[in-house]
């Protein structure tokens, strides 16, 4: 994913290693950080991580990958990563420089008034393929003819998803605009991402039982509520955690530590952030010994933003 920064950051030699499993299915899984647990710019390389495959059949442990930085000023940055930022600018609006570049093309589809859309067609994204964990994007180019009519319609770039690339070009083809004849037009459609589900829960994790004194049914005073990472559900790829603790007599959580996350240990991290904002009610010992299995599900809640055209659709 890319994102901005500013000119002042130091952006030299930034790396980021990760160390991770690939199961029978060529997944990664076990994913963790070989190093600091911040990196600037780095929130989305573990979830990247995690949607990439490997060959299957091939399971390996211990493997390592590293991922290095690369900062380009806006005025040199590549116009197809340009359009790629604005379809989920996550670093705030693409600045005017930025969008001088996309409009390097020439044309006089920005030229004011700028054409508005009469009639907008959007393709029927529920029968459109998705990728697990990945948002794909088509950036269709065309002209317009003196009725306002699309004409020339071709594909300029995207994340080659061959059915969204077809309903992209049908839909322009068939809406209509004001202001023509205009020439070197851009529109994006963009598919939100399949849910990329959990991996398994083996039946021995399932089963943690830790030594103590935890009654199986929880008293909650305060009922853990879900708050999932964000980075992965932008994503929508969904993780689990197992969570041991002890409760103190007053009711707080303390003690708490993760026996094991999938497919990354953010969700270990978030599933200790669920548990910490929630509270037993009031006993005379407290626990210890407690196990608690956190799961991460893409829910109504939860969801990404939805197909279409985006939230605030770009001007091109």
């Amino acid at each position: 994913m890319n994102l901005l920064g500013w000119s002042g950051a130091n952006v030299t030699d930034r790396t980021l290693t990760l160390r991770f499993a690939i199961d029978q299915a060529g997944r990664p899984v076990s994913v963790t950080r070989d190093g600091p647990d911040y990196v600037m710019f780095g929130e989305d390389v573990v979830p990247a991580l995690v949607t990439s495959r490997f060959a299957p059949n091939m399971v390996r442990q211990d493997c390592r990958v590293t991922y290095a930085l690369r900062a380009t000023p806006l005025e040199r940055a590549d116009v197809p990563e340009l359009m790629s930022y604005t379809i989920q600018p996550q670093s705030g609006a693409l600045p005017k420089n930025g969008w001088l570049r996309i409009r390097t093309a020439g044309g006089t589809c920005q030229d004011d008034p700028q054409p508005q859309p009469l009639v907008r067609v959007l393709p029927d994204f529920e029968k459109l393929p998705a990728t697990p964990g990945a948002r794909d994007w088509s950036m269709v180019r065309y002209d317009l003819d003196a009725k306002g009519k699309p004409v020339g319609a071709t594909l300029l770039t995207g994340t080659a998803n061959p059915a969204l690339d077809a309903a992209a070009l049908k839909a322009i083809r068939a809406s209509r605009f004001t202001g023509g004849p205009r020439t070197g037009c851009f529109y994006p459609f963009w598919r939100a991402p399949a849910t990329l589900p959990a991996p398994d829960m083996p039946e021995a994790i399932r089963d943690t039982k830790v030594e103590g004194n935890c009654p199986d049914e929880h008293d909650w005073a305060v009922a853990p509520q879900l708050r999932f990472p964000e980075p992965f559900r932008r994503r929508s790829i969904e993780g689990w955690a197992v969570v041991s603790y002890d409760v103190a007599p007053w009711g707080e959580l303390g003690n708490l530590k993760v026996i094991a996350a999938q497919p990354a240990s953010d969700f270990g991290d978030g599933a200790i952030a669920v548990l910490r904002g929630a509270r037993f009610k009031v006993s005379t010992q407290g626990y210890t010994g407690c196990v608690d299995r956190v799961r991460f599900n893409m829910g109504p809640r939860n969801m990404p933003a939805t197909d279409g055209e985006g939230v605030s659709p770009p001007v091109y």
